[in-house]
This record gives structure tokens, C-alpha cells and sequence, in this order.
């Protein structure tokens, strides 16, 4: 007989491009976006110092446990904002969006939905043929 051997499955650690979270975290931006997709890797790379801005006042409002509220919705998710909590305005109110590593490399705004979907109810008395029917 064949014995049968247990094989113990370790929890996926979280990897972004084979890198673990703890390791792009200590990564400086610009060297960070090495493992974004090329339209991030751009951006990165022209506005790093508007990033760099942005992730400060970040860890500021964390700091002081104060919600980090914004309306640039252009920012570039990078791995030192996984965790974190943002508050990102769709136009009317600011949506709660906590960063993920699933994230990393997408913008801030396609996590704030700016249009609701339309749920229409029924159609009122006059509104239809069979209506105007029961009307009489």
C-alpha cells in the first residue's frame, strides 16, 4: 500500500509582480513604480513629487487619526498606500475606499463610482395604454 502524505498549504502570501507587500513598502516611489503597468510607471515617473505630496499628508492624517479626505482622484494607488483609508469624492459625497494590494497600479477614481445605477419603479396612472383603462 501507498501511504497517502499530508500536504500542509500555507496561506497565499499577498504578492504584486512576485514581490511581497512588506517589500515594495520599503521601496522609495519612483522605484516602486518599476513594478507598475506602463501608463502608471508614467505617471509616476513625471508627477512622483505630487505622489510624494500626497502620500505625506496620508501618514499625517493617520498619524492623527483623522480621515484622509480628498478630491484628486488621479492618483496612482503604490504599495505604501495598502492599508490605508481614504475618503474619495464622486462629485456629490466622499466614499470610503480602503486600499488593497489587488489596487496597486490602478487610480484613486476607479474606486468612487461618480454615476448610481438607475432603479426605476412602476409607471404611474396615465403613464400607459391599460392605464388610462382603469381610469374610466
Amino acid at each position: 500500500m501507498v501511504e497517502k502524505q499530508k500536504v500542509i498549504i500555507k496561506s497565499k502570501d499577498l504578492r504584486y509582480r512576485g514581490k511581497t507587500i512588506e517589500e515594495l513598502q520599503t521601496l522609495d516611489v519612483r522605484e516602486s513604480a518599476k513594478y507598475l503597468p506602463a501608463n502608471a510607471r508614467r505617471y509616476i515617473l513625471r508627477n512622483f513629487e505630487v505622489v510624494e505630496k500626497f502620500l505625506k499628508k496620508v501618514e499625517r492624517k493617520n498619524s492623527k487619526n483623522k480621515k484622509m479626505r480628498t478630491h484628486s482622484r488621479e492618483i496612482v494607488i503604490v504599495p505604501k498606500l495598502v492599508g490605508s483609508t481614504i475618503y474619495l469624492h464622486n462629485g456629490k459625497t466622499f466614499m470610503e475606499v480602503p486600499i488593497t494590494i489587488e489596487m496597486i497600479g490602478h487610480r484613486l477614481g476607479e474606486f468612487a463610482q461618480t454615476r448610481n445605477k438607475v432603479n426605476h419603479g412602476s409607471a404611474g396612472i396615465g403613464a400607459t395604454k391599460s392605464s388610462k383603462a382603469q381610469k374610466k
